[in-house]
C-alpha cells in the first residue's frame, strides 16, 4: 500500500485526535504517501503535520454539489491504494466508493458501513476509551491485515524547532507586553459550540486562585473576542491582571503561539487539543455526560501533563458546568503546576 487517502474531515479537536494516527501510520510505512482529507478550516494544521505528505480540501456535506461532484474526480485521478476512514459518515463513505478506492476501511456503524469493504467493530458511544485510541484501533487494524509491524507513536506530535519558540515568544512578549522570565497561562474561554465550558466567573475565579507569578493570557477564538474582552474586565475587577490574544496570523501561528505556552486551560475545544498536541500542560475541564467525557475527549499530552475536572455523576447535573468546585479544582492544579513548572 504506497498511496493512502485518511478522512478526518471535522473539526478541529477532533484532527488534532488524528495525529497519532498519522504518526503511527508513516512510522510503520515509511515509504508510503499519505494524503488527508480536511475542510478547509484546518488544512493550516494539517500542513504542519509531519507525517501528512499532502492536504487534499474537502467542500464538506455543505458545499455545493459541483465542488463535491469534482472531489470525487480529484480522489479517482490519485489512484489511491486505500482509504481509512477515520470518521464515517454516509458523505464520507459515499466519497471513497464513489472514487473507487479499491481498499476501504472504517468503523462498521450505521447504514454507511455498506459502502467500505472493511470494517472494524467499534462502540464509540459507549466512549470506553479516548477519540484518539479509536482512531489508532483503526490504523491497527489495517497494519495488521497488510502483516506490517505496528510502529507505536510518541509524544509530542506538534513541534516547533527552538528558533520558532524564540521568535514567536518575542514577538508574543513585545506585542502583549508580557514578561519573559515567568511563566505564561493561556485561558480559553470559549467553547466553539462543542461542549459545555465554565462560566467566565469560574474562569476568573480559576485565574485568581492560581498561586505561582504568571502572565494570564487570554485566547479567543471568531467570534469569540467579546467573550475574551468580558473575561478580562471580570480578572481586572478581582485585582487581578491578564491580557487578550484575539489577533493572530492564522491557526498555524496560533497554533505556534500555543506552543509557547507553559500552560493551557480550557473546555473540551480545538485549542486545547492543539496544546495537547504540543504537550504544553492542559487542564480541561469537560462535561460528565458519556459522549463527552474527560476520558473520551482525553488530550494528547505524555503521562502526567494532562488533568481534567467534570461535575459530579447524575443525570441532572453531568452537564452542569457549574457544579464543579473551582476552589477545590485549584487545590489540584496549584501543585500540580508547580511540578510541571519545576
Amino acid at each position: 500500500m504506497k498511496k493512502i487517502l485518511v478522512i478526518r474531515n471535522d473539526k478541529i479537536g477532533d484532527f488534532m485526535l488524528a495525529w497519532p494516527s498519522f504518526a503511527m501510520l508513516k512510522a510503520s510505512i515509511p515509504d508510503c504517501h499519505i494524503t488527508a482529507l480536511v475542510p478547509s478550516y484546518t488544512a493550516a494544521l494539517a500542513k504542519l503535520c509531519p507525517w501528512i505528505d499532502e492536504v487534499m480540501l474537502d467542500p464538506t456535506k455543505k458545499g455545493n454539489k459541483a465542488a463535491q461532484d469534482q472531489l470525487v474526480q480529484d480522489i479517482k485521478q490519485q489512484y489511491f491504494d486505500a482509504s481509512i476512514n477515520l470518521f464515517s459518515t454516509t458523505y464520507n463513505a459515499k466519497l471513497v466508493w464513489k472514487a473507487g478506492i479499491p481498499y476501504r476501511l472504517a468503523p462498521a456503524t450505521k447504514l454507511a458501513q455498506v459502502l467500505y469493504n472493511r470494517r472494524v467493530k467499534q462502540r464509540r458511544s459507549r466512549s470506553e476509551k479516548p477519540e484518539y485510541q479509536y482512531n489508532l484501533d483503526l490504523i491497527r487494524a489495517f497494519l495488521i491485515e497488510q502483516k506490517i509491524e505496528v510502529v507505536e507513536p510518541k509524544t509530542p506530535y506538534l513541534v516547533f524547532n527552538f528558533e520558532q519558540k524564540v521568535e514567536q515568544k518575542q514577538k508574543l512578549s513585545e506585542a502583549l507586553g508580557l514578561s519573559l522570565s515567568k511563566p505564561w497561562v493561556f485561558v480559553h474561554a470559549g467553547s466553539g459550540g462543542s461542549a459545555n465550558n465554565l462560566s467566565l466567573d469560574q474562569y476568573s475565579d480559576l485565574i485568581g486562585s492560581i498561586d505561582q507569578d504568571f502572565e494570564c493570557v487570554l485566547t479567543a477564538g471568531p467570534g469569540e473576542e467579546e467573550q475574551a474582552k468580558q473575561l478580562h474586565q471580570l480578572i481586572v475587577q478581582k485585582g487581578k491582571t491578564a491580557v487578550v490574544y484575539d489577533k493572530n496570523e492564522g491557526l498555524a501561528d496560533f497554533a505556534c503561539s500555543i506552543a509557547c505556552a507553559d500552560a493551557f486551560m480550557a473546555g473540551s475545544t480545538g485549542p486545547l487539543h492543539i496544546a495537547a498536541a504540543a504537550d504544553v500542560p492542559t487542564v480541561g475541564f469537560f462535561p460528565n455526560k458519556r459522549s463527552s467525557t474527560p476520558l473520551r475527549w482525553l488530550p494528547i499530552n505524555s503521562e502526567g501533563r494532562h488533568i481534567a475536572f467534570c461535575p459530579p455523576a447524575g443525570k441532572e447535573s453531568e452537564v452542569d458546568m457549574s457544579l464543579i468546585d473551582i476552589d477545590k479544582a485549584a487545590e489540584t492544579i496549584n501543585p500540580w503546576l508547580a511540578q510541571c513548572w519545576s
